[in-house]
């Protein structure tokens, strides 16, 4: 085992949203097991808002602004930090160079990439794709030099990522009025398979008749596709493109329910706890059992009778799920 104590480590994850939140559970496993660990957390400024919401975190690192740099420049920057470790969550050659080249002692990545191979020194042998484990525990792979045995059920994950809070903020009136609203988040970036929007419009308008706000929120260029569908109601509110990932955060955590698929909002909603209905499709890779929200309160939906999902075949059954169902979960 690999004593971390006094010791700074940084978390590599250069991709999307879901998956930094999802990889942020093993810094909580890291501080409870090692004192004095420093854990730095090597991102995308767009996630940003996400890391510094996880009070495990002690530093995030920009890789934006490291790639901004000329490279003999980044290679100098990357070598003053001196750290301790590095364990690549996300795969990346570039990160990988760096860390050698810096001389990082511990470079911990997946053996399934063959840079890897000259890049770092502990390479674990783990498969993702066809593992029955959830997205966040297989993170927990990469951990295992440092002397993990077993890695974590979902119940003791959904108690790690208590270290999540929404941002000490206040809200601009606009949005702070909207206070206990119920929150559609239509649109995944193509990153899941999504529920018709016809079937979120539907959903706004049962809500609306019962006096419930509600909010449309995603990207702007989400809203530009289906900003049309949106009921002109005076209960009804969209806000796409109006917010920041910082005011998301603050604004789900004051909501009354999230209803979305497997996208970033979802697995925030799910960690702070508000009402959190996860609608799926059941085809592997991307089913609920691998994807799903975590936390105390999340409800996932799904077709878990669709034969073309069960043979792996594409397949628009998420469309089956029924308005009813969604609001037989929400509060």
């Amino acid at each position: 085992m690999i004593d971390l104590s006094n010791k700074t480590i940084v978390i590599s994850r250069t991709d999307s949203i879901g998956d930094v939140i999802l990889t942020l559970p093993i810094t909580t496993w890291l501080k409870d097991n090692f004192e004095n660990i420093r854990i730095v957390f090597l991102g995308r400024n767009y996630t940003k808002p996400v890391i510094e919401s996880y009070s495990d975190v002690d530093e995030f690192l920009s890789w934006d602004e490291l790639l901004d740099l000329p490279l003999a420049l980044r290679k100098e920057r990357f070598r003053s930090y001196a750290f301790d470790s590095i364990v690549h969550v996300f795969p990346n050659k570039e990160i990988a160079s760096l860390a050698r080249s810096a001389k990082i002692p511990i470079r911990v990545g997946t053996s399934h990439r063959a840079y890897h191979l000259l890049t770092c020194n502990h390479r674990i042998n783990f498969t993702r794709k066809r593992s029955d484990l959830h997205e966040a525990q297989l993170n927990f792979n990469l951990i295992k030099p440092f002397g993990l045995m077993q890695i974590p059920s979902i119940e003791q994950i959904e108690q790690m990522v208590k270290a999540f809070h929404a941002p000490k903020m206040e809200l601009p009136k606009k949005l702070s009025d909207l206070k206990g609203c119920t929150i559609l988040h239509p649109g995944s970036q193509g990153s899941a398979v999504e529920w018709p929007i016809e079937q979120y419009v539907a959903l706004s308008e049962r809500l609306a008749e019962k006096g419930e706000k509600v909010v449309f929120t995603g990207t702007r260029k989400e809203g530009d596709a289906f900003r049309s569908y949106i009921p002109q109601h005076e209960n009804i509110h969209d806000l796409t493109g109006e917010m920041d990932l910082y005011q998301l955060i603050k604004f789900i955590d004051e909501a009354k329910n999230l209803a979305a698929c497997s996208t970033g909002p979802l697995h925030i909603s799910g960690y702070l706890g508000t009402n959190t209905i996860g609608l799926f499709s059941a085809r592997r890779p991307i089913h609920p059992g691998r994807w799903k929200a975590l936390g105390s309160n999340v409800h996932i939906l799904v077709n878990n009778d669709c034969e073309k999902c069960s043979k792996g075949e594409q397949c628009d059954c998420i469309q089956s799920i029924s308005v009813e169902r969604v609001l037989e979960k929400l509060k």
